[in-house]
């Protein structure tokens, strides 16, 4: 804020008048419109706005808040001006779709949000301003409309924003009349005499703030002014007179109504605690995490201060045991699940137990790992190894890391919370610890990343107990397996916990815990080569345009292609026109330039550089990449993987290539050997839509796209030429992924008709594929979710959204999640199914990778065969599907020379 916040008087009410589209609107200018959902939904207005009103709240402490907003941009005063707020352009698009997200904020915090046609949102504040001062309240008014300037006296200030929404002036009485040389009831004597230039009033020619002041100063008031306008010198005075019936209407116009009607006064406005389920709903929607524990923070009604202990929330009695008492009081529990935190919670390639905190039934102990007797040691060993022992953890995977590291080995867990809360809720954007028990609990622990990765802190807290938070921490572990467990039910998911994602989370520590080997002397060579690419792609484009000019900088390349070369304007934003990769690739094909080519192999390039530079240094004393894989990212179910991600090296290219041939096989084994489902999502559609064309070509085993072609162009199998297959192609998974008519002429440089028509020629011999897109859009708005072959369910409540760009794309993903989720629940019964027969069979072979549709395995010297027959075996029966599920393998010393 740009002047700080006054302290509210004791037992005085205070009162916050927000006018929402003036100050969204300014959010939306100050924040770039690349702020958006993985839907595509914009949301820099509501982030700047929800942001700004939680600073507010935390620093002005109002008790009572209502947030105003105009109905249209016609009210009683263009009835009286047409004219009125007429040269303001057009409300862009992106800003006209976060209005209504506004204010399901504010319904979420339950904040009124005031409209009524024909009046403006500042009449309405002006009105409750008034009302809050008569009844004795202090008001602040935040507004970026120069009119509320009138409003301020002795118990209402204007919060005016100085720079977005960010820095907000404080205009006091004092303060109003140092800046403009009037109180604040003649600003608008003011204001009708110098004009306003938003509002399309014009004022007195050559009149500006100094000379309105000193003539609304001389005469005192604007009446008193023009009923001696005669007696003025000068060429002002005589615009004035010109101008009086003018300045009249301005003044008419720039009054606030102080008596419009409303449903609320001043009483109903009272700040109450905020619906918190519905704060975290629609912060998973707009994907705000951080701005969802700021909200969170100020709410009226915390059930507890985030500062006070953790234990202080609920009964918890953390026992400080005798040297070698934690057997007993493990023996206590019986076959009891106690839930377990572990301080220090590791990640494959780092991370180092601390502590381990178990609590069950209200009692709880802490335990140094560092300090732990050895009789106590022995037992805690036993315990976390013994599988009949139940255990509930947060994030098992990560706690399986870093117990290892310690020489600790992990079974016996019953229930994970962090696998538990993605299934109930995937499009949530992270799974904290704390967050989840504020919610489902109504506890305030606090961040995970207070203490999860550092060390465990066992002194004396102000209770007097031993490391407190940690204990508590696990306490509401369990509790919160308690609450979830009946929503898994609720939602048909308790089996994917307990089958799928559960068992999935040891095979995947397993894998990262492996690794694989990398080249290193390779990877430095091949970023070498990228970066005099990037070198020399960079002196190609300067050449092309004469000078050199900043590649990376959007500014600086808008004013060389459109203004220096002249060239075609991208798609319109903010701060000028685009230069996003796809853009400058379809200005390319327009115009050829070569200063684009340039510019675009410099982009590539760059990104490649990149790549490699993260693999060196992920690559760890072992010689191994240990990347992350990640169960809780994709909504779809799809697995990720992160520090370093290999999903993103590209699988095509001959750049992808290269990279590729730096993962080998390591020192001790025999070859890798890679397996991958051929053109899965298209056998899932076969089986999902039922049509008897699609399971007839995959039965058939002919080439799928070839068969799909003859029977969409009338020809014989032999004819389909590759045009024609590419088309075909493109079209059968952009069906998949919700692929529009525009969207696949844009794909396959066609007209829209002509893609139509191909469409329409599609579903007439695939009728079964269009009734089965038809259904799972119109199934998924009855229910508010799809489904996948194994009921992992996404909620999309979307698409009965009455925002349009929100509807369609909640339609393009319920076209999507069935497959997509589908083919990853295939792949990862197919890794179970893999590892469950590698350990049957005692093979030394191992799962290194999964990326995709595809296994990476270290294969042990002797074992190549059984490595194969088991891929193929346990991949191609993962899930019985209506079309055989076809497995390709491939060996090679190195990841690319495995590929097939």
């Amino acid at each position: 804020m740009t002047t700080p916040a006054t302290s509210r008087t004791p037992g005085r009410p205070r009162l916050l008048l927000v006018d929402g589209h003036s100050m969204a609107y300014r959010a939306f200018f100050a924040l770039p419109d690349t702020m958006a959902t993985t839907s595509g939904q914009v949301t820099n207005a509501v982030y700047g706005f929800t942001s700004m009103l939680t600073k507010l709240i935390g620093d002005e402490q109002p008790t009572h808040v209502a947030v105003a907003f105009d109905v249209s941009r016609r009210s009683f005063r263009t009835e009286r001006y047409p004219e009125y707020k007429g040269t303001r352009s057009e409300t862009p698009a992106p800003f006209k779709g976060q209005v209504p997200l506004i204010k399901e904020v504010l319904e979420a915090l339950r904040v009124p949000a005031l409209e009524r046609e024909g009046i403006e949102a500042d009449d309405i504040i002006a009105t409750l301003a008034g009302q809050a001062s008569a009844a004795g309240m202090e008001v602040l008014v935040c507004s970026g409309d120069r009119d509320s300037i009138q409003l301020v006296d002795g118990d209402v200030t204007l919060l005016y924003p100085v720079r977005g929404v960010s820095e907000l002036a404080r205009y006091t009485p004092q303060a109003v009349a140092d800046k403009y040389g009037v109180p604040p009831h003649q600003y608008p004597d003011l204001a009708a005499l110098v004009g306003e230039t938003s509002d399309n009033l014009p004022g007195v020619a050559g009149v500006g703030p100094k000379t309105a002041a000193k003539w609304v100063a001389q005469f005192g008031g604007l009446d008193a002014l023009l009923e001696h306008v005669g007696e003025l010198k000068g060429k002002a005075a005589q615009n004035l007179r010109e101008a009086v019936d003018q300045v009249r209407l301005n003044r008419e116009l720039n009054a606030l109504l102080r008596d419009v009607e409303l449903p609320l006064g001043p009483d109903d406005l009272a700040l109450r605690g905020f619906d918190r389920e519905a704060v975290h709903r629609i912060s998973d929607a707009l994907q705000f995490g951080a701005l969802r524990d700021r909200l969170l923070a100020v709410d009226p009604e915390a059930a507890h201060d985030a500062s006070a202990p953790a234990e202080a929330a609920f009964e918890l009695d953390v026992v400080d045991l005798p040297t070698g008492g934690l057997g007993d009081w493990l023996a206590a529990r019986g076959e009891r699940a106690v839930g377990v935190d572990v301080s220090g919670r590791g990640t494959p390639a780092a991370g180092d137990a601390w502590g381990v905190a178990l609590a069950e039934g209200g009692q709880a102990v802490a335990l140094d790992l560092a300090e732990i007797a050895p009789d106590d040691e022995r037992a805690l060993a036993a315990w976390l190894t013994d599988a009949a022992r139940p255990k509930v953890l947060h994030g098992a995977k990560a706690a399986w890391h870093g117990l290892a590291s310690r020489g600790l080995t992990l079974d016996g867990v019953v229930f994970d919370t962090e696998l538990a809360a993605y299934l109930c809720y995937p499009d949530q954007r992270g799974y904290d610890l704390g967050d989840l028990v504020a919610r489902h609990l109504g506890r305030e622990l606090g961040a995970d990343d207070d203490g999860a990765q550092g060390a465990l802190d066992l002194a004396l807290d102000a209770a007097g107990s031993r490391g407190a938070r940690e204990a508590a921490r696990a306490a509401a572990v369990v509790d919160l397996s308690d609450a979830l467990a009946g929503q898994l039910a609720d939602r048909g998911a308790a089996h994917l916990l307990t089958d799928v994602e559960l068992p999935l989370s040891w095979v995947l520590a397993r894998m990262e815990a492996t690794g694989i080997a990398a080249d290193t002397a390779y990877l430095t060579e091949l970023e070498s080569g990228f970066a005099a690419q990037v070198a020399h792609a960079a002196g190609e484009a300067y050449d092309a345009i004469g000078h050199e000019v900043n590649l990376g900088s959007p500014k600086q390349l808008q004013e060389v292609l459109f203004g220096e070369l002249d060239m075609p304007k991208t798609k319109r934003t903010k701060t000028g026109y685009t230069t996003d990769a796809a853009a400058l690739a379809e200005l390319f094909a327009r115009t050829g330039h070569p200063f684009l080519e340039h510019l675009l192999a410099h982009r590539d390039a760059s990104k490649l550089r990149v790549t490699v530079e993260g693999l060196l240094k992920s690559v760890q004393p072992d010689g191994r990449i240990h990347t992350t894989f990640q169960q809780t990212i994709a909504a779809t179910g799809r697995l990720s993987s992160t520090e370093p991600n290999l999903q993103n090296i590209p699988i095509r290219t001959e750049a992808g290539r290269q990279i590729r041939r730096a993962f080998r096989v390591g020192e001790g084994y025999e070859t890798l050997l890679t397996a991958d489902y051929s053109q899965i999502e298209m056998r899932i559609m076969a089986h999902l839509s039922g049509d008897a064309g699609l399971i007839e070509a995959f039965r058939s085993g002919e080439d799928l796209h070839r068969y799909v072609g003859s029977r969409v162009f009338g020809v014989e199998p032999a004819d389909v030429t590759p045009e024609m297959r590419s088309k075909v192609k493109a079209m059968s998974y952009g069906l998949a992924y919700g692929l529009s008519a525009f969207g696949l002429s844009q794909q396959l440089g066609v007209t829209t008709g002509e893609a139509q028509g191909l469409m329409d020629d599609y579903f007439a011999r695939f009728g079964g594929v269009r009734e089965y897109l038809d259904g799972v859009v119109e199934e998924a708005r009855a229910t508010g979710f799809t489904a996948t072959v194994l009921g992992r369910r996404r909620y999309l409540p979307d698409l009965t959204s009455d925002n349009r760009q929100r509807r369609q794309m909640a339609e393009r993903m319920a076209l999507n999640a069935p497959i997509q989720g589908s083919a990853a629940d295939i792949i990862k019964l197919a890794m179970l199914k893999v590892q469950t027969e590698f350990d049957a069979r005692a093979l030394r072979s191992r799962l290194l990778l999964q990326v995709h549709d595809e296994l990476v395995v270290e294969v042990a010297p002797g074992e190549l065969e059984a490595a194969q027959e088991v891929l193929r075996a346990q991949m191609g029966a993962a899930y019985p599907l209506d079309v055989p599920l076809d497995v390709s393998v491939g060996t090679g010393d190195t990841w690319h020379a495995a590929g097939h």
